[in-house]
């Protein structure tokens, strides 16, 4: 399962590289036009389109994203699939089409329909459909649709099919959520630290939305973001199931960021840095958390319990301090500096000491958890060493070594999975006694490294990709 997840992770690496630039080009629209969001400034509406343009399919990236890093050689068959996937189920499971079904109106948690949890079981039905069914041979009188052809018609009914069992739990999920919600209203600060918790922990599922829609908005009658900007509500308690995710958004999570690259390897520091620091500015400036809360989600899901646990400690805290603050987009920097002239703002500078104990807070103890459990957030992942980085193949004659090391891995028949990182191929096979280990480091490689019964690592340095390609080709 860790090992299922831990792929996940590194799949979302891809479409995760995308949403920083969108968080900044909001950010900076929204800090041109902070009254109008783009309605007075034709600057400021064409950054908030484009930003927005990539934010509002965050969905439709996973399951592409997805598709491809979980298929078997990220072919770009996998990523049509997901993407054939994603829109049978945005528009089966859309509220015109459910009200079309019932003939009344939809369900309220059909219009979340299009959420991050449906994109990544979108993506994870391509890939499957992918890996499964590849190499499938049909009839001659099918014969066009064999191999490739046949994926995306897979996916398609298996999508059908899974969207019959949404159509009956997603509304049950959504519903419970919602009702959990309202029943936390009466608790005062440990509702809100318990929203606080629950709302990163739904995150991966989209559920988190439901529950927004109970606290922020007049589905219970709280409206906590509407009637701190219109100054409707009752001053010292509206806006708390908001400000307690300044301290987190401005600050945990870029001291988070800072412990992640101070326990990257050595040799990957630079990636993790250009990865983490751009999600952490991100997250700082405009409140956008998703770059950085993905990169280690999938990767360290235990790490993101824990950050869900510290985000409703911040809103319960806040909860009871004599501080408020609100947003219109998100609990970044922009946000926080506009909302100092709300109606219902309270010392929200107080929000700054909370949020460097929280910075400080978050960077001991990922610190400290990474390390201790060895988590593979990004930069610690098993790739490579620094040692393998500088192995050089004696005979760069590609083909030849690639032909030694699949006789040595037992034949073509006897691979499952081939795929590579940046200094080893890593190999599934299907017999273990079949592989030569001597016959493989013949071909002049650095090293072999058995993991389990099933998997076998062949370290060759920096070269790996052109001898990984050489053996796709073969098989």
């Amino acid at each position: 399962m860790m090992k299922f997840l831990q792929r996940l992770g590194k799949s979302l690496m891809l479409p995760v590289a995308c949403l920083p630039v969108a968080g900044i080009l909001l950010g900076i629209g929204y800090m041109i036009d902070h009254n109008g969001w783009g309605a007075n400034n034709i600057i400021a509406a064409f950054l908030i389109k484009a930003g927005g343009a990539i934010i509002d399919h965050i969905a439709l990236l996973f399951a592409i994203g997805v598709s491809v890093g979980m298929s078997d050689d990220n072919d770009g068959t996998a990523a049509l699939s997901g993407l054939v996937s994603w829109l049978l189920f945005t528009t089966l499971l859309s509220s015109a089409a459910v009200a079309m079904y019932t003939g009344a109106d939809a369900d309220p948690a059909f219009a979340s329909i299009e959420n991050v949890f449906v994109g990544i079981l979108a993506g994870l039905i391509g890939s499957y459909s992918y890996n499964k069914f590849k190499g499938t041979k049909l009839p001659d009188y099918l014969g066009f649709f064999s191999g490739k052809r046949c994926v995306a018609i897979v996916a398609a009914g298996i999508t059908v099919v899974t969207s019959v069992v949404l159509y009956f739990v997603w509304p049950f999920l959504y519903g419970a959520l919602v009702a959990f919600g309202k029943a936390i209203v009466s608790t005062g600060a440990i509702g809100a630290g318990l929203y606080g918790f629950f709302n990163r922990l739904l995150i991966p599922t989209g559920l988190h939305h439901a529950l927004n829609n109970v606290f922020w908005f007049n589905l219970a009658n709280i409206n906590d973001l509407g009637n701190f900007w219109k100054g409707t509500g009752t001053y010292g308690e509206t806006g708390m199931y908001m400000s307690g995710y300044f301290p987190v958004m401005m600050f945990g999570l870029p001291g988070a960021a800072l412990a992640m690259y101070h326990t990257a390897k050595s040799n990957k520091k630079k990636v993790a840095a250009s990865l983490l620091g751009a999600a952490a500015l991100c997250a700082f400036l405009t409140g956008v958390t998703e770059p950085l809360e993905f990169s280690f989600m999938f990767l360290a899901p235990g790490l993101y319990v824990i950050h869900a646990v510290l985000t409703g400690i911040s809103c319960f805290v806040v909860a009871l301090l004599p501080a408020r603050a609100g947003f219109n987009f998100s609990a970044g920097l922009f946000d926080y500096i506009l909302s100092f002239n709300a109606p219902m703002a309270e010392n929200p500078l107080l929000l700054l000491p909370v949020g460097l104990a929280f910075f400080v807070i978050y960077y001991v103890v990922f610190r400290f958890v990474i390390t201790k459990f060895n988590l593979k957030t990004p930069g610690r992942e098993e790739d490579d060493t620094e040692a393998e980085m500088k192995v050089t193949l004696a005979n760069n004659n590609f083909t030849e070594i690639a032909a030694v090391i699949l006789e040595g891995l037992g034949g073509k028949q006897n691979i499952s999975t081939i795929d590579n990182c940046i200094t080893r191929l890593r190999v599934e096979i299907k017999d273990y006694t079949a592989v030569n280990e001597k016959m493989i480091k013949s071909a002049g490689i650095a090293g072999v490294i058995r993991p389990s019964k099933t998997s076998v690592q062949v370290i060759i340095g920096t070269q790996v990709q052109f001898v990984a390609d050489e053996i796709k080709k073969m098989i």
